[in-house]
Protein backbone atom coordinates (compact mmCIF):
# COMPACT_ATOMS: atom_id res chain seq x y z
CA UNK A 1 0.00 0.00 0.00
CA UNK A 2 1.10 3.53 -0.98
CA UNK A 3 2.66 5.33 2.14
CA UNK A 4 1.03 8.34 3.46
CA UNK A 5 2.97 11.46 4.33
CA UNK A 6 3.23 12.98 7.26
CA UNK A 7 5.39 16.08 7.46
CA UNK A 8 6.25 17.31 10.66
CA UNK A 9 7.87 21.16 10.97
CA UNK A 10 10.52 21.18 13.89
CA UNK A 11 11.06 24.87 13.44
CA UNK A 12 7.57 25.13 14.28
CA UNK A 13 7.63 23.39 17.66
CA UNK A 14 10.94 25.60 18.17
CA UNK A 15 8.95 28.91 17.58
CA UNK A 16 6.13 27.99 19.31
CA UNK A 17 8.30 27.27 22.13
CA UNK A 18 10.22 30.45 22.32
CA UNK A 19 5.98 32.33 21.89
CA UNK A 20 5.02 30.47 24.47
CA UNK A 21 8.47 31.35 26.44
CA UNK A 22 8.02 35.25 25.87
CA UNK A 23 4.27 34.74 27.05
CA UNK A 24 5.14 33.28 30.49
CA UNK A 25 6.11 36.31 33.36
CA UNK A 26 9.73 37.71 33.56
CA UNK A 27 11.94 35.38 35.56
CA UNK A 28 9.39 32.01 35.17
CA UNK A 29 11.58 29.30 32.82
CA UNK A 30 9.23 27.69 30.56
CA UNK A 31 9.90 23.38 30.12
CA UNK A 32 8.18 21.68 27.61
CA UNK A 33 5.99 18.67 27.80
CA UNK A 34 6.88 15.68 25.36
CA UNK A 35 5.03 13.14 27.00
CA UNK A 36 2.95 10.32 24.37
CA UNK A 37 6.40 10.43 22.34
CA UNK A 38 6.11 14.44 22.00
CA UNK A 39 2.32 13.77 21.19
CA UNK A 40 2.99 11.12 18.47
CA UNK A 41 5.14 13.05 16.77
CA UNK A 42 8.65 11.41 17.81
CA UNK A 43 10.20 12.46 21.09
CA UNK A 44 13.58 12.06 20.00
CA UNK A 45 13.67 14.70 17.03
CA UNK A 46 11.51 17.06 18.61
CA UNK A 47 13.48 17.21 21.79
CA UNK A 48 16.95 17.51 20.25
CA UNK A 49 14.96 21.05 18.44
CA UNK A 50 13.24 21.96 21.84
CA UNK A 51 17.16 21.88 23.55
CA UNK A 52 18.32 24.27 20.54
CA UNK A 53 15.84 26.23 21.05
CA UNK A 54 16.65 26.92 24.68
CA UNK A 55 14.47 24.42 26.61
CA UNK A 56 16.59 22.38 29.93
CA UNK A 57 13.51 20.78 31.26
CA UNK A 58 11.06 17.89 30.17
CA UNK A 59 8.42 16.09 31.31
CA UNK A 60 6.69 12.62 30.30
CA UNK A 61 4.48 10.74 31.64
CA UNK A 62 6.16 7.44 32.38
CA UNK A 63 9.82 7.05 32.98
CA UNK A 64 9.60 4.26 30.25
CA UNK A 65 9.19 7.35 27.70
CA UNK A 66 12.55 8.98 28.98
CA UNK A 67 14.42 6.25 27.45
CA UNK A 68 14.38 8.24 24.54
CA UNK A 69 14.78 11.22 25.66
CA UNK A 70 18.11 10.52 27.40
CA UNK A 71 19.56 9.23 24.21
CA UNK A 72 18.60 12.15 22.83
CA UNK A 73 19.86 15.12 25.18
CA UNK A 74 22.78 13.94 26.70
CA UNK A 75 23.59 14.16 30.23
CA UNK A 76 22.08 17.63 31.62
CA UNK A 77 18.76 18.73 30.93
CA UNK A 78 16.13 17.40 33.68
CA UNK A 79 13.89 14.91 32.57
CA UNK A 80 10.64 15.05 34.87
CA UNK A 81 7.81 12.18 35.40
CA UNK A 82 4.37 12.97 35.63
CA UNK A 83 3.55 9.69 37.14
CA UNK A 84 6.40 9.95 39.89
CA UNK A 85 8.16 6.72 41.15
CA UNK A 86 6.26 3.82 40.46
CA UNK A 87 7.07 0.14 41.77
CA UNK A 88 10.53 -1.33 39.56
CA UNK A 89 11.48 2.39 38.69
CA UNK A 90 13.62 3.02 40.57
CA UNK A 91 16.94 1.70 38.67
CA UNK A 92 15.63 3.75 35.45
CA UNK A 93 15.19 6.77 37.28
CA UNK A 94 18.86 6.29 38.71
CA UNK A 95 20.42 5.30 35.74
CA UNK A 96 18.88 7.92 33.76
CA UNK A 97 18.89 10.93 36.19
CA UNK A 98 15.34 11.28 36.22
CA UNK A 99 13.19 13.56 38.78
CA UNK A 100 10.21 11.69 39.41
CA UNK A 101 7.25 14.16 40.47
CA UNK A 102 5.95 11.87 43.36
CA UNK A 103 2.39 12.21 43.84
CA UNK A 104 1.46 9.81 47.36
CA UNK A 105 2.69 9.22 50.49
CA UNK A 106 3.72 5.91 49.23
CA UNK A 107 5.62 7.16 46.82
CA UNK A 108 7.81 9.49 48.71
CA UNK A 109 8.31 7.03 50.94
CA UNK A 110 9.55 4.70 48.03
CA UNK A 111 11.60 7.43 46.69
CA UNK A 112 13.45 8.32 49.84
CA UNK A 113 14.01 4.34 50.75
CA UNK A 114 15.60 3.31 47.09
CA UNK A 115 16.69 6.10 45.98
CA UNK A 116 17.99 8.65 49.01
CA UNK A 117 19.38 12.06 48.02
CA UNK A 118 18.05 11.76 44.34
CA UNK A 119 16.08 14.30 42.85
CA UNK A 120 12.52 14.61 43.33
CA UNK A 121 9.02 17.09 42.82
CA UNK A 122 6.08 16.73 44.44
CA UNK A 123 2.72 17.39 42.69
CA UNK A 124 0.09 18.38 44.74
CA UNK A 125 -4.02 17.90 44.01
CA UNK A 126 -5.75 21.37 44.05
CA UNK A 127 -9.16 20.28 42.62
CA UNK A 128 -8.38 18.25 39.94
CA UNK A 129 -8.98 14.81 41.69
CA UNK A 130 -6.11 12.85 39.76
CA UNK A 131 -2.58 13.05 40.76
CA UNK A 132 -0.96 14.59 43.69
CA UNK A 133 -0.90 14.69 47.24
CA UNK A 134 -4.43 16.42 49.00
CA UNK A 135 -4.22 18.93 51.51
CA UNK A 136 -4.61 16.90 54.52
CA UNK A 137 -1.75 14.71 53.03
CA UNK A 138 0.90 17.06 52.30
CA UNK A 139 -0.02 19.11 55.50
CA UNK A 140 1.38 15.66 57.08
CA UNK A 141 4.23 15.27 55.38
CA UNK A 142 5.56 18.93 53.82
CA UNK A 143 8.17 19.35 56.86
CA UNK A 144 9.93 15.96 55.94
CA UNK A 145 9.61 16.72 52.06
CA UNK A 146 10.18 20.16 51.95
CA UNK A 147 13.64 19.41 54.19
CA UNK A 148 14.91 16.69 51.90
CA UNK A 149 14.60 20.16 49.10
CA UNK A 150 12.51 19.24 45.99
CA UNK A 151 13.43 20.44 42.83
CA UNK A 152 9.83 21.71 42.21
CA UNK A 153 6.05 21.59 43.66
CA UNK A 154 3.58 21.51 40.58
CA UNK A 155 -0.35 21.26 40.30
CA UNK A 156 -2.35 21.07 37.11
CA UNK A 157 -5.23 22.89 36.08
CA UNK A 158 -8.71 21.17 35.41
CA UNK A 159 -10.23 23.48 33.52
CA UNK A 160 -7.76 26.18 31.73
CA UNK A 161 -8.59 25.61 28.60
CA UNK A 162 -11.90 27.86 30.02
CA UNK A 163 -11.26 31.12 31.11
CA UNK A 164 -14.30 31.65 32.63
CA UNK A 165 -14.67 28.71 34.60
CA UNK A 166 -14.48 29.65 38.21
CA UNK A 167 -12.01 26.53 38.81
CA UNK A 168 -9.50 28.21 37.66
CA UNK A 169 -9.32 30.72 40.26
CA UNK A 170 -9.88 27.99 43.36
CA UNK A 171 -6.98 26.18 42.08
CA UNK A 172 -4.75 28.77 41.66
CA UNK A 173 -6.32 30.10 45.86
CA UNK A 174 -5.66 26.24 46.80
CA UNK A 175 -1.84 26.37 45.15
CA UNK A 176 -1.24 29.96 47.39
CA UNK A 177 -2.66 28.03 50.38
CA UNK A 178 -0.20 25.11 49.94
CA UNK A 179 3.08 26.41 48.90
CA UNK A 180 3.24 30.37 49.92
CA UNK A 181 6.18 30.89 51.61
CA UNK A 182 8.08 27.88 50.89
CA UNK A 183 11.80 28.16 49.45
CA UNK A 184 10.92 25.27 46.43
CA UNK A 185 10.40 26.44 42.96
CA UNK A 186 6.74 25.94 42.10
CA UNK A 187 4.60 25.52 38.74
CA UNK A 188 0.99 25.43 38.11
CA UNK A 189 0.17 26.42 34.05
CA UNK A 190 0.86 24.15 31.42
CA UNK A 191 -0.09 25.87 27.80
CA UNK A 192 -3.58 26.75 28.86
CA UNK A 193 -2.12 28.19 32.41
CA UNK A 194 0.38 30.26 30.21
CA UNK A 195 -3.18 32.25 28.12
CA UNK A 196 -4.13 32.56 31.33
CA UNK A 197 -1.80 34.97 32.59
CA UNK A 198 0.91 35.67 34.55
CA UNK A 199 -0.71 35.09 37.70
CA UNK A 200 -1.07 31.63 37.23
CA UNK A 201 2.93 31.04 35.89
CA UNK A 202 4.64 30.87 38.95
CA UNK A 203 8.39 29.79 38.42
CA UNK A 204 7.99 27.12 35.66
CA UNK A 205 5.65 26.73 33.14
CA UNK A 206 4.95 23.50 31.26
CA UNK A 207 3.40 23.89 27.61
CA UNK A 208 2.71 20.67 25.80
CA UNK A 209 -0.22 20.85 22.99
CA UNK A 210 0.86 24.84 22.36
CA UNK A 211 4.46 23.23 21.15
CA UNK A 212 2.21 20.86 18.82
CA UNK A 213 0.07 24.12 16.83
CA UNK A 214 -2.88 23.02 18.91
CA UNK A 215 -5.78 25.02 21.42
CA UNK A 216 -6.08 26.85 23.19
CA UNK A 217 -2.32 28.67 22.17
CA UNK A 218 -4.46 30.71 18.97
CA UNK A 219 -0.91 32.38 17.82
CA UNK A 220 0.89 28.60 17.58
CA UNK A 221 2.19 28.13 14.08
CA UNK A 222 0.80 24.82 12.12
CA UNK A 223 3.64 21.94 12.81
CA UNK A 224 1.67 19.16 11.43
CA UNK A 225 0.12 18.44 7.65
CA UNK A 226 -1.03 15.03 6.37
CA UNK A 227 -1.21 13.98 2.66
CA UNK A 228 -2.79 10.30 1.85
CA UNK A 229 -2.17 9.00 -1.09
CA UNK A 230 -5.21 7.96 -3.93
CA UNK A 231 -4.71 4.46 -4.60
CA UNK A 232 -7.50 3.67 -6.95
CA UNK A 233 -10.32 6.03 -8.59
CA UNK A 234 -13.79 4.54 -9.97
CA UNK A 235 -17.37 5.47 -11.01
CA UNK A 236 -20.39 4.90 -9.04
CA UNK A 237 -23.80 5.24 -10.69
CA UNK A 238 -26.58 6.65 -9.00
CA UNK A 239 -27.70 4.78 -6.24
CA UNK A 240 -24.93 2.50 -5.62
CA UNK A 241 -23.40 2.93 -2.47
CA UNK A 242 -19.83 2.82 -1.16
CA UNK A 243 -17.83 1.03 1.67
CA UNK A 244 -18.85 -1.04 4.58
CA UNK A 245 -22.47 -1.48 5.31
CA UNK A 246 -23.78 0.72 2.29
CA UNK A 247 -22.38 3.77 4.08
CA UNK A 248 -23.07 6.22 1.73
CA UNK A 249 -25.61 6.48 -1.28
CA UNK A 250 -24.89 8.03 -4.55
CA UNK A 251 -27.54 10.33 -5.52
CA UNK A 252 -26.00 11.41 -8.79
CA UNK A 253 -23.20 9.51 -10.89
CA UNK A 254 -19.68 9.99 -9.26
CA UNK A 255 -16.23 9.86 -9.41
CA UNK A 256 -14.88 8.11 -5.71
CA UNK A 257 -11.12 8.11 -4.35
CA UNK A 258 -10.29 5.30 -2.37
CA UNK A 259 -7.15 6.52 -0.41
CA UNK A 260 -4.77 5.12 1.96
CA UNK A 261 -5.74 5.67 5.45
CA UNK A 262 -8.16 4.54 8.12
CA UNK A 263 -8.86 3.85 11.64
CA UNK A 264 -5.60 2.13 12.16
CA UNK A 265 -3.48 5.46 11.00
CA UNK A 266 -5.48 7.26 13.49
CA UNK A 267 -8.37 8.50 11.38
CA UNK A 268 -11.32 8.33 13.57
CA UNK A 269 -14.99 6.41 12.83
CA UNK A 270 -16.43 9.59 13.77
CA UNK A 271 -15.28 11.17 10.68
CA UNK A 272 -17.44 8.91 8.48
CA UNK A 273 -19.42 10.62 6.06
CA UNK A 274 -18.65 13.86 7.87
CA UNK A 275 -14.87 15.39 7.13
CA UNK A 276 -14.03 17.10 4.28
CA UNK A 277 -10.37 16.20 2.30
CA UNK A 278 -8.83 18.78 0.22
CA UNK A 279 -7.32 19.03 -3.22
CA UNK A 280 -5.16 22.51 -2.59
CA UNK A 281 -7.86 24.78 -1.84
CA UNK A 282 -11.20 22.49 -2.73
CA UNK A 283 -12.73 20.41 -0.13
CA UNK A 284 -13.57 17.05 -0.61
CA UNK A 285 -16.24 15.27 1.09
CA UNK A 286 -15.36 11.93 2.84
CA UNK A 287 -18.65 9.52 2.14
CA UNK A 288 -19.10 5.95 3.62
CA UNK A 289 -17.41 4.73 7.01
CA UNK A 290 -13.76 4.86 7.68
CA UNK A 291 -12.38 1.88 7.53
CA UNK A 292 -8.94 -0.18 9.12
CA UNK A 293 -6.54 0.77 5.89
CA UNK A 294 -9.18 2.83 3.53
CA UNK A 295 -11.35 6.06 3.48
CA UNK A 296 -13.60 7.01 0.12
CA UNK A 297 -13.41 10.57 -1.11
CA UNK A 298 -15.97 11.93 -3.76
CA UNK A 299 -13.99 13.83 -6.24
CA UNK A 300 -16.68 13.95 -9.25
CA UNK A 301 -16.10 17.94 -9.01
CA UNK A 302 -12.70 17.97 -9.36
CA UNK A 303 -11.00 18.25 -13.10
CA UNK A 304 -8.86 15.68 -12.66
CA UNK A 305 -7.38 12.34 -10.49
CA UNK A 306 -5.57 13.72 -7.74
CA UNK A 307 -2.34 11.52 -6.50
CA UNK A 308 -3.17 12.74 -3.27
CA UNK A 309 -5.23 14.28 -0.91
CA UNK A 310 -4.48 16.37 2.51
CA UNK A 311 -6.51 15.74 5.40
CA UNK A 312 -4.40 17.77 7.52
CA UNK A 313 -2.92 21.43 6.19
CA UNK A 314 -3.33 24.48 5.29
CA UNK A 315 -7.34 24.35 4.87
CA UNK A 316 -7.84 22.43 7.84
CA UNK A 317 -5.85 22.37 11.06
CA UNK A 318 -5.77 19.58 13.50
CA UNK A 319 -8.11 21.11 15.82
CA UNK A 320 -10.71 21.86 12.88
CA UNK A 321 -10.83 17.89 12.24
CA UNK A 322 -10.69 17.34 15.68
CA UNK A 323 -14.14 19.37 15.89
CA UNK A 324 -15.44 17.11 12.82
CA UNK A 325 -14.35 14.05 14.98
CA UNK A 326 -16.25 15.33 18.53
CA UNK A 327 -12.93 15.55 19.95
CA UNK A 328 -10.06 17.29 20.63
CA UNK A 329 -6.60 18.09 19.16
CA UNK A 330 -4.77 15.84 21.55
CA UNK A 331 -6.07 12.76 20.35
CA UNK A 332 -5.86 13.23 17.23
CA UNK A 333 -2.21 13.86 16.95
CA UNK A 334 -1.53 11.07 19.66
CA UNK A 335 -3.74 9.09 17.37
CA UNK A 336 -1.63 9.09 13.76
CA UNK A 337 -0.49 5.73 13.28
CA UNK A 338 3.11 4.57 12.55
CA UNK A 339 2.46 3.47 8.79
CA UNK A 340 2.90 6.96 7.84
CA UNK A 341 6.41 7.98 6.30
CA UNK A 342 7.69 10.95 8.51
CA UNK A 343 9.06 13.79 6.77
CA UNK A 344 10.77 16.09 9.35
CA UNK A 345 11.60 20.27 8.70
CA UNK A 346 14.26 21.90 10.01
CA UNK A 347 15.23 21.32 13.38
CA UNK A 348 18.69 19.80 14.23
CA UNK A 349 20.06 16.72 12.91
Amino acid sequence: MASATLMIDLDAIAANWRALDRLSANGTQTAAVVKADAYGLGAGRVVRALAEAGARRFFVALAQEAVVLRQALGPGPQISVLAGHMAGDSALIHDLDLTPMLNSVDQITRHFESLPGHPFGIQLDTGMNRLGLEAAEWAAVAGHVLAATPELVMSHLACGDDPGHPLNADQLAQFHYLTDGIAVPRSLAATAGIVLGPEYHFDLTRPGIGLYGGRPFDAALPVVALALPVIQCREVAAGETVGYGGGWTAEAPAVIATVAGGYADGLLRSLSNRAVLWDGDVPCPLVGRVSMDLITVDISHLPREPDRLDIIGPAQSVDDLADVAGTIGYEILTSLGARYRRDYRGGAA
